[in-house]
Formats: structure tokens, C-alpha cells, sequence
């Protein structure tokens, strides 16, 4: 069992570019959890108790963040920050063995891999979550980011997992839907 301190979500609902073309809106919603780390301080082998919270927690946000959403997702993505007295690989154990299959269950499906980033950090430090179409991992019309963060945390012996859907890509995307000479 795990001690969670609280869920945090955000949505942001997109209706221009940067320069202010506007555009169809463009629904993305993030889901964040904040965790006390079982494995903080320690070095293990074992960081199964890591992936068992990973799956736990996906299910939940995952749907909750869906719900949030206006439309279908069609993007999607996750991310972690785990306390300074915590490990990266701590961070990777939470978002990679069990979260896809709930995010993927919670999205109608997903034939993509999930894009995922880690790192350590100090309460209120940012991450950005990379968000990719999550049938198509060459639409490149939907390679986009979410800065996250959550001001108090993670604490030391905390991590935050995020997790993130979209209802779109990027705002008037120009780059293309597959290879053209990579």
C-alpha cells in the first residue's frame, strides 16, 4: 500500500497559436499525483512495489483526465519527478511496466509508444511531458509538450507521476503526418 498526498489536474483549452492565429480548440488535460516514494533513500533491485503504484495510479487519473477531455484523446504522454532523495530509475519504474496498459485502456486503445520523461527534483521544479499521437508515432503534427508542475512537491521522499491526453495535436500544424525523408 502507498500513501498518496494529493491529485492535482490542469487543463488547457487552446484556441490560438503563439502569434495569436486562432484555431479550432485544442483540449489537453494532465493528471498528477503526488506519492510518498516506498524505495526513497534506498537503493533496490527490486522496484517492482514502484511499478505496482505506476498501474494503480494510471487507471485512476487516466480516466479522470479522459473525462476532463472534450473530445476523443488522440495524444498522449507521461512523465515523472522523483524527489531528491529518490532515484531516476525510481521514476522509470513508475511510468513504464503498468502505466501504458491503463492509459492505453482509459484512450479506446493506443498503438504508439507512450513518449515518457523522468528526472529528479525539488518541489515546484517543472517537467515537460511530451505528448505524441498514440496510434501514429509519425505524426509529427502532434509532437507537443506540457510544462507541469506542483509547487510543494515532490518533497525528498516524494514522486509525482503525470500522466496526459490531448484532443489534438499542435495548434495549425504545418510539419506533416508521416516520414517524408528521415
Amino acid at each position: 500500500m502507498f500513501q498518496l498526498r494529493k491529485k492535482v489536474f490542469l487543463k488547457e483549452v487552446v484556441t490560438a497559436d503563439q502569434l495569436g492565429q486562432p484555431c479550432p480548440p485544442i483540449n489537453r488535460v494532465a493528471a498528477m499525483a503526488v506519492f510518498q516514494n516506498p524505495l526513497s533513500g534506498k537503493f533496490s533491485e527490486d522496484l517492482s512495489e514502484l511499478f505496482e503504484i505506476g498501474g494503480a495510479l494510471g487507471k485512476d487519473l487516466a480516466a479522470e483526465a479522459i473525462r476532463q477531455l472534450n473530445g476523443d484523446p488522440v495524444s498522449y504522454g507521461k512523465a515523472a519527478i522523483v524527489g531528491i532523495n529518490g532515484d531516476l530509475e525510481q521514476g522509470g519504474a513508475v511510468i513504464h511496466p503498468r502505466l501504458g496498459a491503463p492509459m492505453r485502456a482509459a484512450a479506446g486503445g493506443g498503438e504508439a509508444v507512450i513518449p515518457s520523461n523522468a528526472k529528479l527534483g525539488a518541489p515546484g521544479c517543472e517537467i515537460d511531458l511530451p505528448l505524441g499521437h498514440k496510434d501514429n508515432p509519425w505524426s509529427f503534427d502532434h509532437f507537443d509538450t506540457m510544462t507541469l508542475n506542483i509547487p510543494d512537491a515532490p518533497k525528498p521522499d516524494e514522486i509525482v507521476l503525470c500522466l496526459a491526453y490531448a484532443d489534438g495535436g499542435r495548434p495549425i500544424p504545418r510539419c506533416g503526418k508521416g516520414p517524408i525523408n528521415t
